[in-house]
């Protein structure tokens, strides 16, 4: 039997998120949990054009490794009014004194640190039902009061 080849991705849009600021809801069972509402954004890609809506949150757990699991629900608006619900899932760490820089709010490179996820999408509407039977991942990048996530999909 031969090999199967590696799925392609293809870059659908990039997602810039905009957050309200933190709150802190202390140590939980796995670790130090923390929420941060979403409260809009933009949609631009090839394939995805839209705003992001004001309403959702990440909900986030900090183990005791470091390593920050990222659970948001939140939905885009698209350019033409149809409402897509994201949810993404996925892992954020790095080196201590680069995650130290992020929670400071400072601008730090994005290769120094590991944040990729991964999407599901849902639509109702015809136009979009591509995105109810596509598989999504993410690479981001945290900045101060937003999150930059370059969403791919896998062909």
């Amino acid at each position: 039997m031969s090999a199967l080849p590696p799925p392609a991705l293809a870059h659908v849009c990039d997602l810039t998120v905009d957050l309200a600021p933190i709150r802190d809801m202390g140590q939980g069972r796995a670790g130090d949990r923390r929420i941060f509402q979403i409260i809009g954004g933009t949609v631009t890609g090839p394939r995805l054009n839209g705003r992001i809506l004001n309403l959702g949150a990440d909900w986030q757990t900090i183990w005791p490794s470091g390593v920050a699991e990222l659970d948001t629900r939140y939905a885009i608006e698209t350019e033409d009014g149809v409402t897509i619900e994201i949810r993404n899932y996925g892992y954020r760490h790095g080196p201590a004194e680069v995650i130290a820089a992020i929670a400071a709010g400072e601008e730090v490179d994005p290769s120094r640190y590991y944040m990729r996820t991964q999407a599901r999408l849902e639509a109702g509407d015809a136009r979009y039902d591509w995105v109810n039977r596509t598989l999504f991942v993410g690479t981001g990048a945290r900045r101060h009061g937003r999150v930059l996530v370059s969403l791919f999909a896998v062909e």
